[in-house]
C-alpha cells in the first residue's frame, strides 16, 4: 500500500507541476484551455488515490461529476456572486466561464482513468477466481 501511495503522490506532483507550468507559461489556444482541463481531472484522481489506494472503483466517475459541478458553478457565475472575481487564485481555481468544451475535456481525461479501473478490477477478479 505504501508503494501505491508513493506512486500516486509522484504522479500527482508531476501533474501539479505540469499544470502550474502550463498556467504560468503557456498562453495559447489549445494546450492551456483544453489539455490543461484534461490533465486537471487526472491530477484530482491521483490526489484522491494518495489517500484511497483501493477504493472507490468509481473514482473516475466521481472526479468527472466533481469537475462538472465546478463547471456548473461557472455557469451561474459563482465566483462573481461570492465576491471573489477580483481574486486571481479563486478565479483561476474555480474558473469564471462555462464551456461545454471543458466538460468534454473532463470526460476525455476521465475515460482513460475508467479504463485503468476496469483493467484493475478484471485483474483482481482473475486472481480471485480459481
Amino acid at each position: 500500500m505504501i508503494k501505491k501511495r508513493i506512486i500516486n503522490t509522484a504522479a500527482f506532483l508531476i501533474l501539479l507541476l505540469t499544470e502550474v507550468l502550463i498556467a504560468l507559461y503557456v498562453h495559447d489556444d489549445f494546450i492551456r484551455p483544453y489539455f490543461g482541463d484534461v490533465l486537471v481531472v487526472i491530477l484530482i484522481y491521483f490526489f484522491v488515490r494518495i489517500f484511497f489506494t483501493e477504493w472507490p472503483r468509481l473514482l473516475p466517475l466521481y472526479v468527472f461529476l466533481f469537475a462538472a459541478a465546478v463547471e456548473g458553478l461557472q455557469y451561474i457565475s459563482f465566483v462573481e456572486r461570492i465576491g471573489l472575481a477580483g481574486n486571481a487564485f479563486f478565479a483561476t481555481v474555480l474558473g469564471t466561464s462555462f464551456s461545454w468544451w471543458d466538460m468534454l475535456c473532463y470526460a476525455a481525461g476521465c475515460v482513460p482513468l475508467a479504463v485503468i479501473e476496469i483493467i484493475k478490477y478484471m485483474r483482481n477478479q482473475k486472481e480471485i477466481t480459481p
